[in-house]
């Protein structure tokens, strides 16, 4: 295609060059976790290459040690292409191979500029392609920041949950249904059933590593494998696995694994389920704790920064805003997760990186803000008053009567209360023949939160 001019300090070549200059789209790039991906894979492969005697092991010592630089970290600014480039991935793959090639001319002796002495084709490529490497990068990036991003702040922010259910126990407060008032029931139950979602989120993430944990090495161009050794992916994915700790398979058909991504639709699924559980959690915590005087007031959110330029001494759940932004992000990201999946076209998916990008946001950003939910919100929560003074007034109250007298003189006392701002107590005690000691004996709000507290009686 003719000459092209490379920066005369880059590692890459005029491969990454060209797709530089035809992809001036956006300022989305390939996130730390992919990168870090696309090194230990190419490494591996030369590892097993070597050990095939299919690549000099001088040669194949310098790309190990270059591909486990690109892994760390160390030439990421070598790395400069847009997200939104060839569907396959092949600009990214070849930048990969190109500054692998270049490093390790480098530490073989060689000078940057001069004819290298490793092929970014022939050599770091060997027995592999586009098509099936950028693929198992998206997987093992993914795979590897579950298991070091995400899971670890969930299991920290279900921990918070559960121990502020454990402090909240003693206090009840009027539950809620279709935003109208219900029966009693305890802050620490509100605080179970929001540790509950979190530890299916956790079990979520085991689904989607589950789902990523199948690799398409070896499926070369079209599945076929075409170029790639007898043993070569079994062995790469046996190496990877040795070095990250996690559980790896070769897919066992490879046409499936390189023209879909139904591995990586599914595991969004499950990331977008584990942001409408976050959501759900964080706007509740924004309603019980509005007011402090004019809303629900029940929970005292922690002040973390001023809550506005004009009114002094306003305090906003920010923390809990910033999560529903999150969790937002991710729903979105999932739907075009979900339409990129869909251009699997005969051989080979065409939307990989746009995939890629949004599926690690997902998981860096549900990680980072679950953690951060947890300690700069859920730690610092405190009850207030508000809840438990509610409770007696509660309409709902009604519902421990109707055993006792009916549901239908039940419902008069509550409409009854609800038209007058009597208490339900109050009212049964002008409507009808229970005692005191009844009334305390049926309207203990404590009863009406555990199951097996139904008080048999003679109404209809």
């Amino acid at each position: 295609m003719g000459d092209m001019l490379v920066p005369a300090e880059a590692l890459y070549g005029a491969q990454t060059e060209r797709a530089r200059q035809n992809f001036p789209i956006s300022d989305l790039r390939f996130p730390r976790r992919f990168i870090q991906a696309m090194g230990l894979v190419k490494g591996a492969a030369a590892q097993v290459n070597v050990e095939l005697g299919l690549l000099d092991a001088a040669k194949g010592a310098a790309i190990i040690q270059a591909a486990r630089e690109v892994a760390d970290g160390s030439l990421d600014q070598h790395f400069p292409l847009d997200i939104f480039q060839t569907g396959s991935g092949t600009s990214t793959n070849m930048n990969a191979n190109e500054v692998i090639a270049n490093r390790a001319h480098l530490l073989l002796g060689g000078t940057l500029g001069k004819r290298s002495a490793v092929h970014p084709n022939d050599d770091v490529n060997a027995g592999q392609s586009s098509n099936d490497v950028i693929p198992t990068a998206i997987h093992l990036a993914a795979l590897i920041a579950l298991r070091a991003d995400l899971v670890p702040s969930l299991e920290r922010l279900e921990a918070a949950l559960r121990a502020k259910a454990r402090e909240f126990w003693p206090v009840i407060k009027t539950g809620r249904t279709h935003l109208q008032d219900a029966t009693p029931i305890r802050m620490g139950q509100v605080f179970e059933g929001f540790a509950g979602q979190i530890e299916r989120g956790i079990s979520r993430a085991r689904v989607a590593e589950m789902e990523l944990s199948e690799l398409a090495l070896g499926g070369t161009a079209v599945g076929t494998g075409v170029n790639t050794p007898a043993g070569f992916p079994a062995r790469v994915i046996a190496r990877l696995a040795r070095e990250t700790g996690l559980e790896l398979r070769e897919t066992t058909n490879h046409f499936q694994a390189q023209s879909t991504l139904d591995g990586v639709v599914a595991a969004s699924g499950e990331l977008r389920t584990i942001a409408v559980s976050l959501m759900k959690i964080a706007n509740d915590i924004r309603w019980m704790g509005s007011g402090p005087r004019a809303g629900i007031g029940e929970l005292a959110v922690p002040a973390v920064q001023p809550g506005s330029s004009i009114m002094p001494g306003k305090v906003n759940p920010v923390i809990a805003e910033s999560v529903t932004m999150v969790a937002a992000q991710v729903i979105g990201n999932d739907v075009t997760i979900t339409v990129g999946g869909q251009s699997g076209n005969f051989e080979l998916n065409v939307m990989m990186p746009v995939i890629a990008y949004n599926l690690l946001q997902s998981i860096a950003i549900l990680g980072a803000s679950a953690r951060n939910f947890a300690e700069r919100t859920i730690e610092g929560l405190e009850v207030t008053g508000r809840g438990p003074e509610m409770v007696e007034k509660g309409l709902m109250l009604a519902t421990a009567l109707a055993p006792e007298i009916g549901y239908e003189q039940a419902a008069a006392i509550a409409k009854e209360a609800a038209a007058d701002g009597s208490t339900i107590r109050e009212v049964a005690r002008r409507r009808t023949q229970l005692s005191d000691d009844d009334l305390d004996r049926l309207l203990r709000p404590e009863n009406m939160t555990e199951p097996g507290n139904v008080v048999a009686g003679a109404g209809g």
